[in-house]
């Protein structure tokens, strides 16, 4: 790496490693690794799974991170659902075209419109009443189960050397849809509670009755 580094910047590569590290386990979930101490020599290796339990969709490992969360920001940033245009529009500034076979991640519009959208990702349906017809992305429901606008928004801040606030619209509709989650979850964890309490006061007045 040292060698195509311009002499001019070679003091600034520890920091200019760092960022570059940064990025890539952000955007890839790749993570840089030494092979040895102090012998400049790195690998890069796959991220373990973050659930821990191998549970993890490959949609959110490498490679299709790098393009599944990008994605699932531009389709929040524009209003929760952006017109193919919008999305292409994004996808080429990151040098992917349509109809152009990726390096990294194929033909993208095969792996947009067809296989993030079998696996729930992503939902791509026709506009209504558009004539021409035109079409637009959502979020899938397999993204809303396993992301949130927060995670998102994070994704999106780092990327950006910045933090969720920086974008208070967006921060605030996060943290509404962070509450809501909240809500939503708050009446399953009480039944269950409740159920659990009942079972145990049950097997409590079996066990005070002796045979």
């Amino acid at each position: 790496m040292l060698k195509i580094v311009h002499k001019r910047y070679k003091e600034h590569f520890p920091e200019i490693l760092r960022k570059a590290s940064e990025h890539m386990d952000l955007v890839f979930g790749l993570e840089l690794k030494e092979v040895q101490p102090n012998s400049h020599s790195y690998n890069l290796v796959c991220k373990s799974d973050d659930t821990g339990d191998g549970s993890l969709s490959s949609a959110w490992r490498f490679p299709i991170k790098g393009i599944l969360m990008p994605l699932l920001g531009v389709i929040f940033l524009h209003g929760n659902r952006a017109s193919e245009e919008e999305v292409w529009q994004f996808l080429n500034i990151l040098g992917i075209y349509d109809g152009k076979r990726h390096f990294m991640f194929g033909e993208p519009r095969k792996l947009i419109t067809q296989y993030l959208v079998k696996e729930k990702y992503l939902e791509y349906r026709q506009v209504p009443n558009s004539d021409p017809p035109r079409f637009e992305f959502l979020w899938g429901p397999r993204a809303q189960a396993e992301t949130t606008k927060m995670r998102v928004l994070e994704f999106l801040s780092k990327a950006n050397d910045t933090v969720p606030s920086a974008f208070p619209s967006y921060y605030e509709e996060a943290l509404r849809d962070e509450e809501e989650r909240a809500r939503a979850i708050s009446p399953t964890k009480a039944g269950t509670t409740s159920k659990a309490s009942t079972c145990s006061k049950a097997t409590s007045r079996l066990n005070s009755h002796p045979e």
